[in-house]
């Protein structure tokens, strides 16, 4: 399927779940969904951001539906969701979850969840986010301080482990968040070359390690560079963006967080001219409980969230649809779909080895971090 140039080198979704053949679209009855929805019991829908409150509050009252939302981190979802599912007692009907890799390893192959695309949706949604079905596609990106920088004051990921920048990179904890582990193994399985094309480039001679790839190397490196590690965007927002700073970090955050420049006053934009990459990509899920006692309820949820009146209230924070009959908002803080083609997108053929390298990773990351 074609698609728009914002969508060249988006997440790859490849692994598939055995699932019934689906319905032909001129078979789908939206309407005859909305009614069986109505009769069916209150509907939860988990997120891990609290946008969705208002997502589903928009969605009950379009369809006079009884459904509520919840924000949940995706770590929280996938312990809930499994504990729900054996205690017979499904509290979440649906999951908006960014942990792609756990998705796939944990909660479809035991048939805790099962993905459901819309008939009269999947021309508009890419074969490759169909099954599972991917909502959206967001990213996370470097960024600098713009009223200390006229320009991005870092031009390549490996001028990150000089002296220079030696307590003044700011990111969240990898041990903390599974989706940063994940982009070390993304780098490492995909774009090892550009690694260590992207160290020649900056030192002007080749890499020579005794890690066995240049990730590793890099990996390293950046955490013996001693970086604040931190809870959260927020705190990564802040340590990058807050007026008043003489020396402000370099940060690698949510492109949610440009919101952060109108709300709060941040001073900060993407580091567009970062090599190789601006920042690195990761998909949200949209699954349904196979234990929901509202399946009509959730699949005309999926319905809407795959629309742009459903998804409009994330656009605004930089998450792309999958669905290509929707353009991005004008007013979208980061400018993200500007440079969609310069992120390092996420490719799950390698989902699996993400998950099963995730305590290697974490390992790796204790040992050279340094305080």
């Amino acid at each position: 399927m074609n698609m728009t140039h914002i969508r060249t080198g988006m997440t790859v979704l490849t692994l598939t779940a055995a699932i019934a053949a689906p319905a032909l679209a001129q078979d789908f009855d939206l309407d005859a969904l909305v009614e069986a929805a109505r009769s069916e019991p209150q509907l939860t829908v988990y997120d891990s951001t609290g946008k969705i409150v208002e997502i589903v509050e928009n969605f009950a009252g379009k369809y006079g539906v009884d459904a509520i939302g919840q924000k949940v981190k995706a770590t929280s979802q996938l312990e809930m969701v499994i504990r729900e599912s054996q205690a017979g007692n499904v509290q979440g009907d649906v999951l908006m979850i960014t942990d792609a890799p756990a998705a796939l390893a944990q909660l479809i192959p035991e048939d805790f969840v099962y993905s459901y695309l819309p008939p009269d949706m999947a021309d508009v949604i890419p074969e490759s986010y169909q099954d599972p079905l991917t909502a959206t596609t967001n990213a996370n990106v470097f960024a600098y301080n713009t009223e200390v920088y006229d320009a991005c004051p870092v031009d390549n990921i490996w001028a990150l482990t000089d002296p220079e920048w030696n307590r003044r990179f700011a990111m969240i904890d990898p041990l903390s968040k599974s989706s940063y582990t994940d982009w070390f193994s993304q780098m490492e399985s995909h774009h090892d070359e550009a690694v260590r094309a992207a160290y020649e480039a900056h030192y002007g001679k080749p890499l020579e390690t005794d890690f066995d790839s240049a990730t590793k190397a890099w990996v390293a490196a950046i955490g013996a560079n001693a970086p604040l590690v931190t809870e959260g965007d927020d705190n990564t927002s802040a340590a990058v963006g807050a007026p008043g700073q003489d020396a402000p970090f370099f940060g690698l955050m949510s492109s949610a967080k440009f919101r952060d420049v109108e709300d709060k006053g941040h001073k900060m934009a993407i580091c567009d001219t970062l090599e190789p990459w601006v920042g690195w990509t990761y998909s949200k899920l949209a699954l349904i409980a196979s234990g929901t006692d509202s399946p009509n309820a959730a699949k005309l949820f999926i319905h809407y969230i795959l629309t742009e009146e459903g998804i409009a209230p994330q656009m605004v924070d930089g998450k792309v649809p999958t669905n290509t009959t929707i353009a991005m908002p004008a007013d979208e803080p980061s400018g993200i779909v500007d440079l969609w083609d310069n992120l390092q997108a996420y490719d799950s053929r390698t989902g699996l080895d993400d998950w099963d390298s995730r305590q290697d990773w974490q390992d790796f990351w204790r040992i050279h971090y340094s305080r």
